[in-house]
């Protein structure tokens, strides 16, 4: 009898180790494609969205879809690492173990584990607004070259222009061809920037100016030790002279063409509390002859010139959001020729000071704004010296995502071509708003004023130059835009005729 209950309480337990092993058997089967399903998440699921009710059983992950793998190893995500294995405290690999907010509660895991978490956080937003939509409509890689990236761009259009100063009106309809280029380096240590544009015009129809320009600029700079950056530049710039600018030559067919080269080094130091800022800066200016409508040539070499700029600044920073500056500078401007063609000698010598604000705010708002004065005087005692006072500033804002604010205020003194005239101050505030309508579409706006103020001495009268121009660019994918815009200037003169200018155009832009 005892023998019989032995064998039957034997056969219990057998039966009750084969019952458990089924029923632990089922519940792994059932639970290990939950990583493949997680994986599979939307961004607008939480991983509660997947997970079984209490009350019902849970289902198969989909056959057809299969196990992930990984891209570099091909080994199934949904398998735990040996280091997760080895974790202790739960039996559930560290990537099944995510919290409803995306964030894993553990701080180790391999790898995969990562690479896993990254793909099951939700889409990431700014100021309340997901990410781009189309990847593929982001801006281009550009094309390697070695330790540098080239970055090149072709905006081919056509334009329409109307030009009007009293009665005289000229038009033209013209072809613009637009290249832009940057390269960049990719060191660990210091960086090279070299940035390239050029516009070419070929007029079709009417009797207006071409105006083609070059403008290429390189920045080295060099990260030294002690809190030091040095900024080694250089420069070339070409352009045709405006024919409302005050030293164009009147009435001519053909503006003088300017050659302008530069170079400029700079060092910029930490002291800790102190911010400090020196820097040197040459440019060199050439002019080319003008061409009347008859065909004469005017000469225009007594213009040629060599300046030299220095400047250092001192700031204190208050907070690292806030520093309050103080600058001054010197210069000197040395004419080729001792008299230019009227018999004056235009070499001169200036200084000045001003005193601001640094302020950064990080990426939505930072930027500078600086009061001061400057005096110019001439080596020519016939000429007066320029007196004026200074603002200069820029600033760039964000005030939500895909819209950027910037403007800029300067204050130069340039030199005057009409005999007995020194020169004039130029004050000059410009404005840019760029919003991203849509994921495929910009918007930009930019407008500005130039107000060029004379001695009151000179026979001279003041004038203002305003701007305005409106652009839409829509990018058919990531290396075609198509773009469009229209642009007006006016500029007033209290003696003389004024000057209207309406540009418009569409054009298509090729990238890499």
């Amino acid at each position: 009898m005892d023998i019989g209950k032995d064998k039957a309480g034997h056969g219990a337990l057998r039966l009750t180790a084969w019952a458990t092993s089924a029923v632990l058997g089922w519940g792994i089967a059932f639970a290990a494609p939950l990583p493949a399903q997680a994986q599979s998440l939307s961004p607008d699921q939480s991983l509660d969205d997947t997970l079984p009710a209490p009350t019902t059983s849970a289902a198969p992950a989909d056959a057809a879809t299969g196990p992930l793998t990984d891209t570099q190893t091909g080994a199934p995500v949904n398998q735990a690492s040996p280091a997760s294995q080895g974790s202790g405290g739960s039996d559930t690999p560290p990537n099944m173990r995510l919290r409803l907010d995306g964030v894993d509660p553990t701080t180790t895991g391999s790898t995969l584990d990562d690479d896993l978490r990254r793909v099951n956080l939700p889409e990431t937003t700014v100021d309340g607004l997901r990410t781009r939509q189309y990847p593929d409509r982001a801006d281009v890689q550009g094309i390697p070259l070695g330790t540098f990236t080239l970055r090149p761009s072709v905006n081919q259009s056509i334009n329409l222009e109307r030009d009007r100063t009293g009665s005289v009106e000229d038009n033209r309809t013209f072809l613009q061809t637009d290249l832009r280029s940057t390269l960049t380096s990719d060191w660990d240590r210091h960086a090279l920037t070299v940035t390239g544009e050029g516009v070419w015009q070929r007029n079709i129809s009417g009797t207006g100016e071409e105006k083609p320009t070059i403008s290429l600029d390189a920045d080295l700079r060099l990260d030294l030790p002690a809190d030091t950056i040095a900024h080694i530049t250089a420069g070339y710039q070409f352009y045709r002279e405006d024919t409302s600018d005050p030293n164009a030559i009147a009435g001519a067919s053909k503006q003088s063409a300017v050659n302008q080269f530069t170079t400029g080094l700079s060092l910029e130091r930490d002291f800790g509390l102190l911010r400090g800022t020196t820097a040197l800066a040459l440019t060199r200016t050439v002019y080319s002859d003008a061409e009347l409508s008859d065909g004469t040539q005017v000469t225009l070499s007594d213009r040629d010139q060599t300046a030299g700029t220095w400047r250092g600044r001192i700031g204190y920073e208050l907070s690292p959001a806030i520093i309050p500056f103080v600058e001054v500078n010197l210069g000197r401007a040395v004419y080729d020729q001792t008299r230019d063609s009227n018999g004056y000698a235009r070499s001169n010598q200036s200084y000045g000071g001003k005193g601001g604000v640094e302020f950064d705010l990080g990426e939505k708002f930072k930027g500078e704004l600086g009061f001061g004065y400057q005096h110019t005087e001439f080596d020519d005692s016939r000429l007066a010296s320029v007196d004026s006072p200074t603002i200069d500033g820029n600033l760039a804002w964000s005030p939500q995502r895909g819209t950027d604010v910037s403007i800029g205020l300067s204050t130069t003194v340039q030199p005057s071509t009409t005999p007995g005239l020194s020169g004039y101050s130029a004050y000059q505030l410009t404005s840019t708003v760029s919003h991203q309508l849509r994921d495929d579409l910009t918007a930009k706006l930019t407008g500005g004023t130039i107000w060029r103020d004379y001695p009151s001495s000179g026979s001279a009268a003041d004038e203002t130059e305003y701007d305005a121009a409106f652009g839409l660019t829509w990018g058919i994918n990531r290396y075609l835009d198509l773009t469009s815009n229209v642009g007006y200037q006016l500029t007033t003169r209290k003696e003389g005729d004024d000057t209207r200018q309406l540009q418009a155009g569409v054009g298509l832009t090729v990238k890499r």
